[in-house]
């Protein structure tokens, strides 16, 4: 059990929150990316039927940042999307939106001075750094 004093501090109430370098991120993007294009061939040519990985990457989002609050490639680069305000998970709906978004690309490009991207603005996250398993 945890106290107060051990929990982390929510990212919109820290001073001293620093946001995990673009190299982390971007990396998580192509693991999660080629993981989609994987599970597309399953139902679809990702080469033709461009629309597939791109709908497995939304529902991807959803469910991964929902439930757990990161997706696989975040979980190799050891990074987090949570809820901006109380630091916890974003749930299925905003996880949809934010995948959604994320796959117009232009909402991403857009970054405020903690590396929140449009797509985090308007679905209320922010990624953070995982953290860590004790010894």
């Amino acid at each position: 059990m945890t106290t107060p004093q051990e929990r982390p501090r929510p990212p919109a109430s820290d001073p001293t929150f620093t946001p995990p370098t673009l190299g982390r991120r971007f990396g998580a993007l192509i693991i999660d990316w080629v993981l989609c294009l994987l599970v597309a061939r399953g139902f679809a040519d990702p080469v033709t039927d461009g629309w597939a990985p791109v709908l497995v990457l939304i529902l991807e989002y959803g469910f991964f940042l929902g439930l757990f609050a990161q997706t696989p490639g975040m979980y190799i680069t050891k990074i987090r999307c949570v809820s901006w305000t109380d630091g916890g998970r974003i749930g299925l709906i905003r996880g949809l939106l934010r995948g959604l978004l994320l796959a117009l690309v232009v909402p991403a490009l857009l970054m405020d001075d903690k590396r929140r991207g449009l797509h985090d603005r308007l679905t209320g996250s922010v990624m953070v750094d995982a953290p860590r398993r004790p010894a």
